[in-house]
């Protein structure tokens, strides 16, 4: 890509946005660049191991990578059978078409397709 960087930063580059219009990919500079971080996450294609939803606002925690440190959040049902997941801290990197997995301590109680991310109600364009 040509990218230059700052001397006393090495740290790697991120697609951070693109515009498929305009054929631009947008980047950012660093694991935590805030461009990268998610507040929430929408879902669908849920299962849950007892074959029943837990009750709307069910606070839990969730993966959505393999080995990553369980994350707090809350579910917040849609009429249409896909749920919006409220996380209690920023996540980086969320990725939609991967799994998100909602856990009670270490008892999974089932997962998800993630459909979309979101900083607040701006949807996320890093993918």
């Amino acid at each position: 890509l040509g990218i230059g960087g700052n001397s006393d930063n090495s740290e790697p580059w991120f697609v951070v946005g693109k515009d498929l219009d305009k054929n631009i990919l947008y980047v950012g500079q660093g694991f935590d660049n805030p461009a990268l971080m998610a507040t929430s996450l929408s879902a669908s294609n849920l299962n849950w191991t007892t074959g029943q939803a837990p009750a709307e606002g069910t606070h839990m925690t969730a993966k959505f990578r393999y080995r990553q440190r369980d994350t707090g959040v809350t579910l917040h049902y849609h009429d249409d059978g896909t749920a919006t997941v409220d996380f209690d801290v920023p996540v980086r990197a969320i990725t939609p078409g991967q799994a998100v997995v909602f856990y009670d301590g270490d008892e999974c109680l089932g997962g998800g397709t993630i459909d979309a991310a979101y900083a607040h109600t701006n949807e996320l364009q890093y993918v």
